[in-house]
This record gives C-alpha cells, sequence and structure tokens, in this order.
C-alpha cells in the first residue's frame, strides 16, 4: 500500500468541477479518494464569469483535497494540465505527517 505522505489542493471555477472531477475518476490508480467544496475565490488573478460575481468581488470555485502519495501528486498534476490546461486552476501540495482512519 502507498503511503499517503501529501495532500494536493486544487481550486478551479464551478463550471469546470465536473471535468475535474471526471478525470480524477478515471486516474483512480493515483487517488482513492477526495474531497470538494464549493468556495470563493478573491484577488486581482480572478476572472468574473458574471455580473454578480463582479459585484461581489467573488467568483464561484471548487476546492478539491487528494490525500495521496507525492509522486502520484506530481503525475496527476501533470495529467491535468495536460488534459485541462488553464490559468484559472490554482494548485498546491502540503507534506502529511500522519493519515490515518478511526477504524
Amino acid at each position: 500500500m502507498k503511503q499517503f505522505d501529501c495532500c494536493l489542493t486544487i481550486v478551479f471555477p464551478k463550471g469546470l468541477e465536473e471535468n475535474m472531477i471526471d478525470h480524477l475518476l478515471e486516474h483512480s490508480e493515483l487517488a482513492s479518494g477526495f474531497t470538494t467544496y464549493e468556495v470563493e475565490g478573491h484577488g486581482q488573478a480572478t476572472v468574473y464569469t458574471s455580473a454578480n460575481e463582479q459585484v461581489r468581488g467573488r467568483a464561484r470555485k471548487v476546492k478539491m483535497e487528494v490525500v495521496m502519495a507525492s509522486e502520484d501528486a506530481q503525475t496527476l498534476i501533470a495529467h491535468f494540465k495536460a488534459a485541462l490546461p488553464s490559468p484559472e486552476i490554482a494548485y498546491w501540495i502540503v507534506p502529511i505527517n500522519e493519515f490515518g482512519r478511526f477504524a
């Protein structure tokens, strides 16, 4: 069994949610599970897709978190970059000291 030693976080526009999830499900050998939730993006690089977002100064985004092996995270990022190249998709990888289940 692979050691889950990092958390890959990807933030992307709400409109790409189904594509991102489908792509991750196609690569289940790299990530056995993940969590998604809606967030709001702020900042100069943020692209607003509606007048409502422009007025509010926030864009609807989805945040995906995947606890996985670091070498698989690099492979998955390469797949995403090739399949869905977009400056609106941001990611980061942080180390995990420990991962487990209560049972």
